[in-house]
């Protein structure tokens, strides 16, 4: 069923009508009703699918089943249901109040905050709603305005008629007037902030709450111009994109579109009765029904004499993503815009033993900070991916297991949104480095790649037909935890012989001071005089490449367990591309003609297939980064 028809949440408030049950057939046994929430997963009121073989499950139900292809791609960066849709008949004035924006509801109320748009459906002669201030005043004016019962002398009074528009942007005091029937267009929240209520009393005599402290803290205290249609929309902005389509029945019977891959599409009918066609199916509607079609549903078609609001979800403009890289040595935090460049960045040591907590709030603190200094607020951002070592649950946001820096079990995503609150993705720090060298860097031509991260540890990503391969269970690919000498060392892991006690930094260095101790005549000895502690693989590299016979047998013996891990994945994946990370071959070239030499006599079928390329991660400070960025 490509067509779901949909019955909403009932509300009934003090100030409601009866126009929704009379003119726009809601069924409800209540003499008032307010508020219909038409197309809902928040859990203040969801609606329920009305059709089909989902009929009586709540919308959120249905998602849950379908998955987040049902909502499309641009539904990505947030972390719950964008929109809520509602009628409002407002029999008498709403109270006067103000939306914040998400940075304040996440970290004040633990939800998003609200931008939304008005459609006056129908209003009587002379109806009017209030629009933000008359003239700039200060928050102390504002303060002793809502004490003394004299604010609406200063907010902008507006005349509405049938068919007019507004988008009332977060943090802009607003109010409905009396005798107005509204289609609003939300964030998915609930969350308002109640400044001024007529001196208003509900049915035991009690007067509504209001939330002062926090309107003065989130309202835009500045007169607004007031928005005008983007043509060719009613409103377009970060959270929505509305439409509207009429049919006169005559001239005009029939209009059709695509609900493609980018996005669902909902219909809320205004005015009139038809039909709809999508994938197979066809549904009648009439004035009041709402309508839901997941994203791919395809070609529609709408016949019959009616108006409709449309409303899809469009890419945020001039997105900018926040990335975090994270090794056992380091970690980098970075924010990137649409280009993929990473125009801010922040660096930080992985101190031993540091609690997981104090580890992330540095780098929450790190992200606000490069935020502040740019004039940024989260708002101005989708979201957040982050590259950490280890196995990564990505689905739960959790780290199962990190042994280099002594990470289980961590829930580093709902441990950062303490700090940033943002929708955060995760993933193994290589398959980051590996999707940013897809998105531009060495693997951008090649459909088949596997990449190797050798520092503390080692670490792997395998690209088949240019996607990521992870596999059923979480965690992704361990490569630098196969065993190439089965009576080998003890690996952190627990195993013995796994190629990253053999081929990682510390075993390379490891390997090389023992040689040293065997031979005191070495060149290694004269580039690290009197402290072989601050020996460093380009040390050892540059002492081979002098004809040191100590240092040429440490390079050969660490060349020889790197390739026979490289032969191992060679043999099972067939790779078009070995991609190499890390400083010991960005900077040394001479080690990669090595590493191919070995694989071209060790590979299976080479003399009839051939050895994938191997090649170094150029910018490997960056395509972490990169990488990370782009799993929002």
């Amino acid at each position: 069923m490509s067509i779901l028809k949909l019955r909403p949440a009932c509300k009934e408030y003090l100030w409601g009508g009866n126009k929704l049950i009379r003119d726009f057939h809601k069924q409800y046994e209540g003499e008032k009703l307010a508020e219909t929430w038409e197309l809902s997963c928040h859990p203040d009121g969801p609606s329920v699918v009305a059709n089909g073989s989902w009929a009586g499950a709540s919308l959120a139900e249905y998602l849950e089943s379908a998955g987040t292809e049902a909502l499309g791609k641009n539904c990505r960066r947030f972390e719950e249901f964008p929109i809520l849709i509602k009628f409002i008949d407002a029999k008498d004035d709403l109270s006067i109040q103000v939306h914040p924006d998400n940075s304040y509801a996440l970290k004040n109320e633990g939800q998003y905050g609200k931008t939304e748009m008005w459609y006056i459906v129908d209003c009587k002669e002379g109806a009017f709603l209030y629009y933000g201030f008359a003239k700039e005043i200060e928050r102390e004016e504002f303060q002793r305005r809502i004490e003394d019962n004299t604010l609406l002398e200063v907010l902008n009074k507006v005349s509405v008629q049938k068919g007019d528009v507004l988008l009332i942007e977060a943090g802009t005091i607003h109010a409905i007037g009396k005798d107005i029937v509204i289609a609003e267009i939300q964030q998915n929240s609930n969350v308002t902030y109640r400044v001024y209520d007529y001196g208003r009393v509900d049915g035991e005599g009690r007067q509504r709450d209001l939330h002062i402290e926090k309107a003065l803290a989130v309202t835009n205290r500045i007169p607004l111009v007031r928005n005008k249609p983007v043509s060719p929309h009613l409103a377009k902005c970060d959270y929505f994109t509305v439409d509207k389509l009429n049919l006169d029945g005559r001239m005009l019977k029939k209009a059709g579109g695509t609900v493609s891959e980018d996005s669902f599409a909902h219909f809320l009918i205004v005015e009139g009765q038809g039909t709809i066609a999508c994938g197979g199916g066809t549904v009648d509607f009439e004035k009041g029904d709402s309508l839901f079609l997941p994203a791919g549903s395809g070609e529609f078609q709408v016949e019959g004499e009616c108006e409709a609001l449309i409303t899809t979800i469009g890419e945020k403009a001039n997105p900018i993503r926040i990335a975090v890289d994270m090794t056992s040595r380091q970690i980098q935090a970075g924010l990137i815009d649409m280009n993929h460049v990473c125009f801010e960045k922040r660096e930080m040591a992985v101190e031993p033993g540091e609690d997981y907590r104090i580890t992330v709030r540095k780098i929450g603190a790190a992200i606000m900070e490069m935020l502040e200094k740019n004039d940024l607020k989260v708002d101005h951002c989708i979201g957040i991916g982050a590259g950490l070592p280890g196995t990564v649950d990505r689905k739960k946001g959790r780290v199962i297991y990190s042994n280099n820096i002594g990470w289980e079990n961590v829930p580093f995503v709902k441990e950062l949104q303490k700090y940033v609150p943002l929708p955060i993705y995760i993933n193994n720090n290589a398959n980051c480095i590996a999707l940013g060298e897809m998105v531009k860097g060495a693997a951008r031509k090649y459909v088949n790649t596997v990449l190797l991260t050798v520092g503390n540890g080692i670490g792997g990503s395998i690209i088949l037909d240019g996607e990521i391969f992870e596999g059923r269970m979480p965690g992704g690919s361990e490569l630098g935890h196969m065993s190439i000498q089965m009576d080998g060392p003890v690996c952190t892991c627990g195993r013995r012989g796994c190629l990253e006690t053999y081929a990682s930094i510390p075993a390379l260095l490891k390997d090389a001071k023992e040689a040293m101790a065997r031979n005191k005549d070495s060149a290694l000895w004269e580039v690290c005089p009197g402290d072989w502690e601050k020996l460093t693989e380009d040390m050892i590299v540059g002492a081979a490449r002098g004809k040191d016979r100590t240092a040429e047998e440490v390079i050969y013996r660490y060349i020889r367990s790197l390739c026979t891990g490289i032969t191992n994945i060679t043999n099972i994946f067939r790779p078009d591309l070995v991609l190499l990370s890390g400083n010991l071959f960005s900077q040394n070239e001479y080690l990669l003609e090595e590493i191919h030499s070995f694989i071209e006599k060790e590979c299976f079928g080479r003399h009839g297939t051939g050895v994938p390329e191997i090649k170094a991660v150029k910018d490997s400070k960056n395509a972490g980064l990169t990488g990370a960025a782009n799993l929002i």
